[in-house]
C-alpha cells in the first residue's frame, strides 16, 4: 500500500510540473536597476552588404541634371517614395563583389560602408558637375524575421536603420507565455559568415550587448518550452488527463483486488 501511495504522489507531481511554467522564467530583464541611466555605447551604424538594395535620391538646383541618378526610384509627390507592390522601388543592387553601377561614375565600391559614407562618396563624385547637390541613400530591403513561439511570426520591413531585439519582438506581438526567454536564438549573416547567437531576455545585460541592435536580414528564433506541446490541442490535454486517471484507477483496482 505504501508503494502505491508513493507511486501516486510521483505521478501527480510529475503531471503538475509538466503542466506549469515557472514564474521566475517569465519576466524580462529581472536584474535591471530602475531609476538609473546609462550611456548607449553598443550601437553601431548598419553597414552595406552584398545583395542589399540601395535607394539613391539626388536633389539639385537643376532637376533635369539629377534625373539620371534618380532613375533607380519610382517616386510620387516629389521626393516621397512609393513602396507599393504595384510600383516597387528598383534601387541599386549591391553585387557579390560589394559594388554598384552608378550613372556617370561606373563601378562604385559600397560594401562595408554606412549609408552616410556612401552619400559622401557619391557627393564627392558628382558634386563638381552639379549645382549644390544633395544626396540621400537608404537600404531599401532592410528586414528582420521573427519565428517560433511568438504571437505573430513573420518577416518585418524596417523603415529606418535602427531596430532593437525588443522592438522586433514587439512587432511580432511579443513572446507567448510558453516561450523560452533565456535561450532566444539570433541568426546573423555578415561578411560572408553565419553566426548563431544566444540571447537571454531575462538578463539586463542584453541592453549593453552588441547584439541588442539588429542588422539587416537578422532572424530571431524563439524556442517553445516543453509545456507548449501540452497546449497544442485540447484533445491532447484531455487524452493525457484521461490516461492518467485510468492509470491511477488501474493501480487502485490492482492493489485492492
Amino acid at each position: 500500500m505504501k508503494k502505491l501511495i508513493n507511486s501516486l504522489v510521483i505521478l501527480i507531481a510529475t503531471t503538475i510540473c509538466i503542466s506549469c511554467t515557472a514564474y521566475k522564467d517569465v519576466p524580462y530583464f529581472q536584474n535591471v536597476k530602475t531609476n538609473t541611466t546609462e550611456k548607449i555605447a553598443n550601437f553601431t551604424p548598419i553597414t552595406i552588404q552584398p545583395q542589399d538594395i540601395l535607394g539613391v535620391n539626388v536633389v539639385n538646383l537643376n532637376p533635369e541634371a539629377a534625373a539620371i541618378f534618380n532613375s533607380n526610384l519610382n517616386r510620387i509627390n516629389g521626393n516621397n517614395l512609393d513602396v507599393s507592390a504595384t510600383n516597387p522601388i528598383i534601387g541599386y543592387l549591391v553585387d557579390q563583389n560589394g559594388n554598384i553601377q552608378f550613372p556617370t561614375v561606373g563601378t562604385m565600391k559600397v560594401a562595408g560602408l554606412t549609408t552616410s559614407e556612401v552619400q559622401a562618396k557619391i557627393l564627392e563624385k558628382i558634386g563638381p558637375s552639379m549645382k549644390q547637390p544633395s544626396v540621400t541613400v537608404r537600404i531599401m530591403n532592410f528586414k528582420i524575421s521573427v519565428l517560433g513561439d511568438v504571437a505573430k511570426p513573420g518577416i518585418y520591413p524596417v523603415t529606418n536603420e535602427r531596430i532593437t531585439v525588443t522592438e522586433a519582438l514587439g512587432l511580432a506581438g511579443d513572446l507567448n507565455i510558453t516561450a523560452l526567454r533565456k535561450n532566444v536564438l539570433l541568426v546573423r549573416e555578415i561578411n560572408g559568415e553565419r553566426k548563431f547567437i544566444s540571447i537571454d531576455l531575462t538578463s539586463e545585460a542584453l541592453f549593453s550587448s552588441p547584439n541588442y541592435y539588429l542588422k539587416n536580414n537578422d532572424v530571431i528564433v524563439v524556442q517553445p518550452g516543453k509545456v507548449k506541446y501540452a497546449q497544442v490541442s485540447r484533445g491532447y490535454q484531455t487524452t493525457t488527463i484521461l490516461l492518467s486517471a485510468l492509470s491511477i484507477a488501474a493501480l487502485v483496482f490492482t492493489a485492492f483486488k
